[in-house]
């Protein structure tokens, strides 16, 4: 077993927070009518793809109907159709769909990893809850030493991913309100963080974030980490 498969079953094992823990198995076992035939994850969602990757994406938290339904990140839902569009198009997925962690969807070079591994209620983890999970993100970023790129999916996972890189060694002193969409931030070690709008649908209803912007992000960090 490699670091990152430990370090996964780890994650999916975890019990630390009795809040999320109670809330992803009531969910999976009431279940959404249109996946009442399905069986549920409902557990927390470990990291997916290379652990090699030169490329680290950080999301918020995983969807009660998308991935802690089908145990991947940003898998089911419509987030996720966004998200995995726009890396197959920038050469990270082997395909543009993500439906089930069955569906033989593949990520090079990149691994994706969020602040928080258990879907909360309402989308909101709590402070103790970001706190308790940031141990993972800072395991995560020691256990893939070959990333060079971090992009950050939101305000919110872009401050939890500044903790978590100081937490880790790498501070780098840059300020909570530098996030803004596309803005690149050096890191020690000739790295870089690179923002984006989380696609989540609030955004990309809203046309906040389209997908050539999202696009836009991907393909720069490619450039960076290529």
């Amino acid at each position: 077993m490699t670091p990152v498969d430990e370090l996964n079953a780890q994650i999916a094992a975890c019990e630390r927070c009795g809040r999320l823990c109670s809330y992803i198995r009531e969910v999976a076992t009431v279940r959404r009518r249109a996946f009442r035939e399905q069986d549920y994850w409902g557990r927390p969602v470990p990291n997916f793809g290379d652990p090699s990757g030169r490329l680290l994406i950080v999301g918020l938290a995983p969807a009660a109907h998308g991935a802690n339904r089908t145990g991947r990140m940003f898998t089911g839902d419509e987030s996720g159709n966004w998200l995995f569009r726009a890396l197959h198009e920038a050469g990270f997925a082997s395909q543009p769909d993500s439906t089930g962690a069955d569906d033989g969807l593949r990520l090079k070079d990149a691994l994706i990893t969020a602040a928080v591994h258990c879907a909360p209620p309402a989308n909101k983890p709590s402070r103790d809850e970001f706190e308790n999970c940031r141990a993972w993100l800072v395991r995560t970023l020691q256990s893939c030493p070959r990333w060079k790129v971090t992009v950050v999916l939101g305000r919110i996972a872009f401050q939890e991913t500044l903790k978590a890189l100081d937490e880790s060694g790498l501070r780098c002193g840059i300020r909570q309100s530098a996030f803004a969409h596309g803005a690149e931030l050096p890191l020690p070690g000739g790295r870089f963080l690179v923002c984006s709008y989380h696609p989540s649908q609030q955004n990309t209803f809203t046309r906040r974030l389209t997908r050539e912007m999202l696009l836009g992000v991907f393909l720069r960090a490619a450039e960076l980490a290529r």
